[in-house]
């Protein structure tokens, strides 16, 4: 760690106060914020989506599982990828813990991918998850959610190196790799109609991220400097280093 001011508990507790105010100001913009995206108009889907599931192919509403919530998160797992990258399985990690508890408050969670059922089937069996996974290889969810791309990209310059890295760990090249993108589609179904709530994607999709908060209250905080998420692996990779 670098250097850091050492003061005494009187002070120390006088700094930590001033911080609170802030900090209780951040919790009420936060509540303000989590209000506004409740207020958000709502989009009906009319598009007759089927995805491969465990059980057979299932239709968007036939996702809910009963539910009137259903929270997708776009897991990028792509044709070409033989794996999930670390990043996103770290996201699954947290939302597997997550389970339960959102299912318990009216929340059915899914990951979609375009990768073939099977492939999505074998990774999560190696990561020990539950949380659903559904392949919308046979569909255009992906596309139309903004969650993939097709066609020929052309990488822009400098991407940072997690790019690379996580495209060698998900066993394609870059190209391949940046044709899916980090994505939260929330939807509600009512009246039989399901619409679309919610959406976000890349640094908006932290919050799924639950290591993030917890290191941003630490010494060293999140302490990447410019190796941003290279230090991530899988859960059952980190002892092999």
């Amino acid at each position: 760690m670098t250097e850091h001011k050492v003061v005494g508990r009187a002070e120390w507790q006088a700094a930590r106060d001033e911080l609170l105010q802030r900090e209780k100001a951040h919790t009420r913009m936060g509540d303000e914020l989590a209000l506004q995206r409740r207020e958000l108009p709502w989009v009906a889907i009319d598009k007759d989506y089927r995805f491969d599931t465990d059980d057979g192919p299932r239709t968007l509403a036939e996702l809910f599982d009963g539910r009137s919530q259903l929270l997708v998160y776009h897991f990028m797992f792509g044709p070409s990828y033989q794996a999930g990258d670390p990043v996103n399985s770290s996201i699954a990690d947290t939302l597997d813990a997550l389970l339960p508890h959102l299912q318990a408050r009216d929340v059915t969670l899914v990951l979609v991918s375009r990768a073939p059922l099977a492939k999505l089937q074998a990774y999560r069996r190696r990561m020990g998850w539950r949380v659903p996974w559904v392949s919308s290889a046979n569909t255009d969810f992906n596309l139309d959610l903004g969650a993939s791309s097709t066609g020929e990209l052309t990488p822009p310059d400098g991407l940072p190196p997690i790019v690379a890295q996580n495209a060698a760990a998900a066993g394609t090249d870059v190209v391949g790799y940046l044709s899916e993108a980090p994505v939260v589609s929330v939807f509600a179904l009512q009246d039989g109609v399901v619409h679309q709530t919610y959406a976000t994607t890349w640094r908006g999709v932290e919050f799924l991220m639950g290591y993030y908060p917890i290191l941003d209250r630490m010494p060293k905080g999140r302490d990447e400097g410019d190796a941003w998420q290279t230090w991530l692996r899988r859960h059952d990779e980190y002892n092999s280093q």
